[in-house]
């Protein structure tokens, strides 16, 4: 019977969201299908709880700890030992003795009238492992939604929320100030308010731009820019690897602005992109010409358009020289320019220091072929002075800081050319890097 286990000590496994509890049987009820532990562990710990009680439903497994103290109980003639009647079909009881044999056997599943030739087809295996037969009132059916209602889990998981805290929360004698416990979706490091203005000019610009993550990041005179070049280049920072950051950087957002991956593929070499370089005799030439250098590095059809300058910049003829070996075109003039619309115009032409070399005659021809190409223009540190660009840009790239652009017609990009932040600090800028993970960011109009 039912009362013959109680005094048992019994371990109870409740599933992973219960878990194990252990402790003597105090009471069977086999009306409402639950058992009672005094004295009950929660997975190793003391529960607070005298009494703890456990629904049918809940358990999936019931092994007895004390086996010599339950064969030793009378059970009104039946044999040694049998099942608590309110262990459920599909759960396991099992047994251990003090010389740790154990033997598991599962509860053969209730039958009825029809099939209840089953019963005593499992009773051999009831009787290995029991020493005796099984109780009569599990031929009776469970009521699982009855009993579930009779089971309080709110007030269970209560309990044992309880109990965890508690045993989180060491004792002291000192009186200490009990620990905060966090969830495991919450943020356990204390939360700082985010500061957008992190770049500080001190003259500027006139024209504030923003990150995609809110950043704001202030426009430079060209003299401010200026002096920030050169105290970098003071640091080591020289032309040479200025350029080379600056062809890299500008020549992977060319590759974007192509089309990426879904264009520059080996299947599709037949339909390689065009790009247009158009380049003057100065710093600015020489930028635009190392990123055609990169861009034909990377299978793309480029034209480097360079007029014969009687006198040129070191470094534009450098650039040059090197851009030769790609194997790459280069055109003098604009009449070899081609006809039909190119995939992409890199206008490199202007100049911070001449700004007059826009009313040259070869600078207005470019211009003009370049807005009549229908190509998108991509202009990479641009002279702005307040006036009207010659060749419309459909995008902008500035360097290290930007530059107050009049048009808002462009999309600005900021480009970084690898200046130190105490750099910045030496001309009087107070810098946190924008740029995050990423060397080219777009710039949003404030």
């Amino acid at each position: 019977m039912a009362t013959d286990w109680v005094g048992s000590v019994v371990s109870i496994n409740c599933g992973v969201t219960l878990g194990v509890y252990q402790g003597e049987v105090s009471s069977v009820d086999h009306a409402s299908q639950t058992i009672s532990l005094r004295q009950p562990y929660h997975n190793g710990i003391r529960c607070p709880l005298p009494e703890v009680t456990f629904s049918a439903m809940d358990i999936k497994t019931l092994k007895f700890l004390d086996i010599q103290n339950t064969v030793n109980k009378p059970s009104s003639g039946r044999g040694a030992a049998t099942e608590p009647s309110i262990i459920p079909s599909g759960s396991h009881v099992s047994t251990g003795s003090s010389n740790s044999r154990r033997v598991t056997q599962a509860t053969p599943r209730k039958t009825n009238v029809r099939n209840g030739g089953a019963k005593e087809l499992m009773r051999p295996k009831d009787d290995e492992c029991f020493r005796g037969g099984t109780d009569e009132l599990m031929d009776t059916d469970f009521d699982f939604e009855g009993n579930l209602a009779l089971f309080d889990k709110a007030a269970v998981f209560s309990q044992i929320d309880g109990t965890t805290c508690n045993r989180a929360q060491p004792h002291s004698n000192q009186g200490e100030h009990k620990p905060l416990s966090y969830r495991h979706d919450e943020n356990i490091l204390e939360v700082k308010p985010v500061i957008y203005r992190q770049i500080t000019v001190p003259q500027h610009g006139g024209k504030e731009y923003c990150t995609d993550s809110g950043l704001v990041v202030p426009s430079v005179p060209y003299e401010l820019h200026k002096r920030l070049l050169e105290a970098a280049e003071r640091w080591g920072l020289s032309l040479e690897r200025r350029l080379e950051t600056i062809g890299v950087c500008s020549s992977q957002m060319a590759l974007t602005l192509l089309g990426g991956p879904n264009r520059l593929t080996p299947k599709n070499v037949h339909q390689r992109p065009t790009v247009v370089l158009l380049c003057g005799p100065h710093i600015q030439g020489a930028q635009g010409i190392s990123c055609g250098r990169h861009l034909a590095n990377h299978e793309v059809e480029v034209i480097l358009f360079l007029p014969n300058f009687v006198k040129m910049q070191e470094s534009v003829t450098n650039e040059v020289h090197l851009y030769s070996r790609t194997n790459s075109k280069q055109v003098v003039a604009v009449k070899d320019l081609p006809t039909s619309p190119v995939d992409l115009v890199i206008n490199c032409m202007g100049c911070h220091e001449n700004p007059m070399l826009r009313e040259q005659t070869w600078y207005q021809s470019a211009a003009n072929w370049a807005n009549q190409n229908r190509a998108p223009v991509l202009s990479i540190d641009p002279a702005v002075s307040g006036e009207h660009q010659t060749v419309e840009a459909k995008w902008t790239l500035f360097l290290g800081l930007p530059l107050p652009l009049s048009e808002t017609e462009s999309r600005v990009y900021l480009c970084d050319i690898g200046i130190p932040k105490l750099v910045f600090q030496e001309v009087g800028i107070s810098y946190h890097s924008p740029f995050g993970c990423k060397f080219v960011i777009p710039l949003h109009t404030t």
